[in-house]
């Protein structure tokens, strides 16, 4: 039987240590004194082998699967683990920046699939490496990032600017963390790319287009799995990575309700259901059920569907997704048309979004403030979209013909 969040919390010291083990070679052993660490046994070349991987919290059940997965991954591939994680720490005591990157880059991150991390890397290699990867990185200052942050955006790419600083700074705290360097530099650049260009995701905010596009997403031919996550993405209206990554230990079909942690503010947040969304849910259910991911991806079940399959299915449908409308463009559509037509107040919109929204108390966001008035919006909501994708006259409270 596999460990829940509540089982690993829960456990309690003995006299003497013992294990809970979750399958697949993994388990959590619990100390005497409280401690909880996660190992892992495998076999390679006819030897049987045990690899640690974390101290609980630090290490919570999700992650530590997750660097399972990656031991039985380099087993698969004949790689011994063991020795890869040595050859790892000779790597990063070269203590040069591409050196660092390049094992930041390899360890599983919380919340950030392989395939994500490996894309990230493959764009630090092309944007930083070039200029920074031979520099040790204790060396590196605040002007030698900028100069690269420069070059980029000389070129125009204002969004890889922004997320290539993102990236130096994940590296050169990680090189911190591990005593390589006394200080990352990219703290003191706040403001360093405000002249970059503000792009904005696009949407679709015309009714009768939004009715236009449901109808082309009911013809859509692709995989049953991308269909689904099609058709409830703007029932939903969440950020494209965290329906990707929904799975369904969060999903109450019975409540309604669909809650997980927001991948931006690291937040909870509570999703009512419509009843147009659960229909969607129930449909995959037999399908994908069995599996942690409601959207696996087509060659790996285990983990979760690619990050581009949604904006590859509206292309497919004929959208361009760079002026028309994009995966995440389905929060803007939702946040316009819900206010302006179905006259719904701002501030419960913004906390459907995940925004956080200060009031009178201070609190910035309560996942379920407003719920009841969430819960009746989010089934208005889902009336009105099939009320535009019939291709029906829909009046908006303000007696505007939609």
């Amino acid at each position: 039987m596999k460990l829940s969040d509540k089982a690993v919390l829960n456990a309690k010291a003995k006299e003497k240590q013992y294990r809970l083990s979750d399958g697949r070679g993994l388990y959590l052993i619990v100390f005497p004194n409280s401690t909880k660490a996660w190992r892992t046994d495998y076999t390679f070349d006819g030897r049987r082998n045990t690899l640690s991987l974390g101290v609980y919290p630090e290490t919570g059940l999700k992650l530590a699967r997750d660097k399972n997965m990656e031991v039985r991954r380099q087993v698969a591939e004949g790689i011994d683990p063991s020795r890869a994680r040595k050859q790892s720490r000779s790597l990063l005591e070269q203590g040069t920046f591409d050196s660092v990157a390049a094992t930041y880059f390899a360890k599983p991150i919380r919340g950030c699939s392989a395939r994500t991390a490996e894309m990230n890397f493959d764009r630090v290699k092309k944007n930083v490496l070039p200029w920074l990867g031979a520099a040790q990185v204790n060396t590196i200052k605040p002007q030698d990032v900028i100069l690269v942050l420069r070059r980029i955006e000389a070129r125009g790419a204002y969004e890889v600017a922004r997320r290539m600083l993102q990236s130096i700074g994940q590296v050169m705290r990680f090189a911190v963390q591990n005593g390589l360097a006394e200080y990352d530099p990219t703290r003191d650049l706040k403001g360093v790319l405000a002249g970059a260009q503000t792009t904005h995701f696009a949407a679709i905010t015309e009714p009768y287009k939004v009715g236009h596009l449901l109808r082309a997403i009911d013809a859509f031919k692709g995989t049953y799995v991308v269909m689904c996550a099609l058709k409830l993405a703007p029932l939903v209206f969440v950020r494209p990575g965290e329906l990707r990554t929904m799975r369904w230990v969060d999903v109450d079909l019975k409540a309604a309700e669909w809650r997980y942690t927001v991948s931006k503010t690291k937040t909870e947040h509570l999703v009512p259901l419509a009843k147009q969304a659960l229909s969607i849910l129930q449909d995959i259910r037999p399908l994908t059920g069995k599996g942690e991911y409601v959207f696996p991806g087509a060659r790996d079940l285990r983990r979760p569907m690619s990050e581009a399959a949604i904006n590859a299915a509206l292309q497919r449908i004929g959208y361009d997704t760079k002026t028309e409308i994009t995966g995440h463009g389905f929060r803007a559509m939702a946040r316009t048309l819900i206010h302006e037509e179905l006259g719904i107040r701002p501030e419960v919109i913004e906390h459907q979004l995940a925004h956080r929204v200060p009031d009178a108390l201070g609190s910035a966001y309560n996942r379920t403030k407003f719920i009841k008035d969430r819960v009746a919006m989010m089934q208005l909501w889902a009336d009105y979209l099939d009320k535009l994708k019939a291709g029906a006259e829909v009046v908006s409270i303000s007696g505007r013909a939609a």
